[in-house]
């Protein structure tokens, strides 16, 4: 049996959003006497060598992450807002990073954990050279911010944005995707209003 190539995998968590059905950051949440930006963080670490957190309050999170956490300073380009959707988000973070793959993250995952992210990346040289994206599948479509992008989609992705482009789901739609087998589908939980920080906490 040959062995496989290496590969090179980085990790870009998104904490760029203004959490307006939350009613407040998201990211300052707190989740074993932590906030739920550093959880996140801390758990890609504990998978991954580079993380990397892409967001335009570089101030307001610095001191709230590993040391070792890069930030990616996030520069507003939409017309009439203070913040930018994730795509864009994660658009100007690819640019930053030169690994193979890259498994972007929100930052409101309360129930990511390390051992599935490793389980995940052995999926990664079975991918298809054709697809872009290795991603859990629901039923309502892929959901791309926990998952896998190769770098190379890079080209693709700014080609979309220059058109006006800012859905994910549409982007997706254009390119051939691979799923990602997700045996405990708990991890995918994200955090968007007060009830759904309610189920994590009275548990």
């Amino acid at each position: 049996m040959k062995n496989q190539p290496e590969i090179s995998i980085a990790a870009i968590i998104l904490a760029g959003g203004k959490s307006t059905r939350m009613g407040q950051d998201k990211a300052l949440l707190k989740i074993k006497n932590r906030p739920l930006l550093n959880h996140v963080c801390t758990v890609a670490q504990d998978s991954l060598n580079c993380v990397y957190v892409v967001t335009p309050w570089i101030d307001k999170y610095q001191n709230l992450i590993p040391a070792s956490v890069q930030l990616i300073e996030e520069t507003i380009i939409l017309a009439n807002a203070d913040s930018n959707c994730p795509l864009i988000g994660f658009y100007q973070g690819l640019q930053q990073v030169s690994t193979d793959w890259i498994l972007l993250l929100a930052c409101d995952l309360p129930k990511i954990n390390s051992e599935a992210i490793k389980r995940w990346c052995q999926y990664l040289p079975e991918v298809s050279d054709s697809k872009i994206a290795l991603l859990p599948l629901s039923n309502k479509g892929y959901e791309p911010l926990c998952g896998f992008y190769r770098r190379s989609c890079l080209p693709l992705l700014k080609t979309y944005i220059e058109k006006k482009g800012k859905s994910f789901q549409k982007w997706l739609a254009q390119h051939p995707v691979q799923e990602l087998p997700v045996s405990d589908r708990s991890v995918l939980f994200n955090c968007n209003t007060q009830e759904d920080w309610l189920l994590i906490t009275d548990n």
